[in-house]
Order: structure tokens, then C-alpha cells, then sequence
């Protein structure tokens, strides 16, 4: 199958009442790991490369590993850019055929993202990509994205940007956050707001920062010399409300991270005498491949490919 864009993918979604996840790449390994996932639920996806992963693999790389597997998959495969914020990146991703772009203005005055979103729109239509903004900011940092405090998304300032801009979904600030460390207390997403802005903005809502850290993977890197106290991520049942009200793209890119390191470390201690790197990153893609499924259930995306 050919790379898709988001439109369709995520439209569908939001009229069924699930989430498109969408997975963050940044190598060989976790591209094998999210494939095997998504054909294993029959299940639709979207994966992602961030401007650090792009600076990591290389640019070329990452487009050419994920066009070949889904050329060589039967689920809808979109690749997307997550967080550009380089207009340069932008352009390159767009000429490098990758299907959605998001671009990320958050960080500027309510007129200048604005402004530089409609910019990106118009790059991005008129070769049939879709475009997801955003409007707020999440806490937390996670590659080369930070912010110290979460700025809430305001409801009649989303429906005024999406009119603005036409871009095709929004990332929206509801309280969660980048990173491991997501919250000092109690974890608790503004579902309310969430549910004034889906009523206000007809366009696919997007949540970020909504790595639920799970206690199991969480346990078993720490049982192998993960020094990960105090990490908390977004609850499972939260998601669960968060996508009921109108949330039908959600990424994951921390819980990778953890599966990718607790697999490794689990395999270097029980298997000390083996040196082969097909076998230590093997052990990562099926613990990484684990995780990606349970998400995909998670949202309600089982069968919908």
C-alpha cells in the first residue's frame, strides 16, 4: 500500500469514536516494531519522525525506510512530521513525500502562528498534504520540544485559529506533557474544555504528551538499573475520556522509549554471554511491538484499517 495523508484517516476516526495513534520513528527498530503492531491489529497508523530524530538518522533515511514498509503493508500508513518548527525542515519533508506535515507555531504570538500556519497550508495543499497545527502548549520536553508550563488552549481562540489557518487537525493543550515526568500530583486532563472545544472546531483534535508511562514497563526497567523514580504519565482511563469527547489522534513516543530500554537491559542481564546486536535490539522491538499493540487497543483502533 502507498503512503496515505491524515485526512481521511483521522475523519474516520473522529466519526467512530476512536484514536489513530500515532508513533514516533527514529530507527530501523521501532519502524519493525510499529509495523508488526498495526498489522497485527489491523490497524491503521501514523508514523511520526521529529526534527531530532531527523537530525539523528538523517532526513533521507527515515522517509525511505518508512515509504518501503508501507509499500510492503496491507494498513494505512501515514508519515508525518512532528513538532517542525524549521520552515526548512518543513519544505524538505514536503519534498521528500512525506504525506502529513505538523507544523508546531505554539511557541509564537497568537497572530505569528497564525500567520506562519496558513504559510505551511498553503506549501503543504497544494500537494495534497495534510497540515496539523497547534494552539497551546504542553508541558514537559521530550527531543528538541520543551516548555516549562502548560499554556491551556482556549476554545473560542481555537475555533478562530482553525477558520484562520484551514488547517486540517489541531493539536490541542488540555494538561498533559512531554517526557516521563508528566505530572507532581495528581494526573487530571481539563476534559471539560476538551469537550467546549470539540463543540467549537469541526476539524480532527489531537493530543500530545499522552504516554501513559505504564507500572509494568515502568517496573521492569527499574528492576534492570533504570533509574526512573518519580515518573508518572497520562492514565489509561483518562485517554479513554479524553478520546470519547472528541480526541482521534493521540502520540506515543516516551512509552517506546521505555520498552526500547527496558528490553535491552532485561536481555543484557539475563543473556550476558550474547554480544549479537540483531539479538539485543531484537529483544527491544518485540517488548517496543508489546506496547505499540496495547495502545492501539487502547484507543479503539483494533480492526479499523
Amino acid at each position: 500500500m502507498t503512503l496515505v495523508n491524515t485526512s481521511r484517516m483521522l475523519f474516520k476516526a473522529q466519526e467512530g469514536k476512536y484514536a489513530v495513534g500515532a508513533f514516533n520513528v527514529n530507527n530501523l527498530e521501532i519502524l519493525q516494531a510499529i509495523i508488526k503492531a498495526a498489522e497485527k491489529q489491523k490497524a491503521p497508523v501514523i508514523l511520526q519522525t521529529s526534527e531530532g530524530a531527523i537530525k539523528y538518522a538523517g532526513h533521507e533515511n527515515l522517509a525511505m525506510l518508512v515509504k518501503y514498509a508501507a509499500r510492503n503493508t496491507k494498513v494505512p500508513v501515514a508519515l508525518h512530521l512532528d513538532h517542525g518548527r524549521d520552515l526548512e525542515i518543513v519544505k524538505k519533508c514536503i519534498a521528500l513525500g512525506y504525506t502529513s506535515i505538523m507544523y508546531d507555531g505554539s511557541h509564537l504570538p497568537f497572530e505569528e502562528n497564525i500567520k506562519t500556519t496558513r504559510k505551511v497550508v498553503e506549501w503543504a495543499h497544494k500537494k495534497g498534504i495534510t497540515v496539523e497545527a497547534e494552539l497551546g502548549t504542553i508541558g514537559g520536553a521530550e527531543d528538541l520540544v520543551s516548555s516549562r508550563n502548560i499554556i491551556y488552549t482556549e476554545p473560542d481562540a481555537a475555533a478562530r485559529f482553525v477558520k484562520a489557518t484551514k488547517c486540517d487537525s489541531l493539536a490541542i493543550a488540555i494538561g498533559t506533557s512531554h517526557g516521563a515526568y508528566k505530572f507532581s500530583g495528581a494526573a487530571k486532563l481539563d476534559i471539560g474544555r476538551l469537550q467546549v472545544i470539540r463543540e467549537l472546531v469541526d476539524v480532527p483534535l489531537v493530543l500530545h504528551g499522552a504516554s501513559s508511562v505504564p507500572k509494568w514497563l515502568l517496573d521492569k526497567a527499574k528492576v534492570y538499573g533504570a533509574c526512573l523514580d518519580d515518573a508518572e504519565g497520562v492514565p489509561e482511563e483518562q485517554l479513554v475520556r479524553a478520546i470519547r469527547h472528541g480526541i482521534c489522534k493521540i502520540n506515543t513516543d516516551t512509552d517506546l522509549r521505555l520498552a526500547f530500554d527496558a528490553g535491552i537491559r532485561e536481555f543484557l542481564v539475563k543473556e550476558c554471554g550474547d554480544f549479537d546486536p540483531r539479538h539485543i535490539l531484537g529483544a527491544a522491538t518485540k517488548l517496543m511491538q508489546q506496547v505499540v499493540e496495547q495502545r492501539i487497543e487502547l484507543f479503539g483502533g483494533k480492526g479499523k484499517a
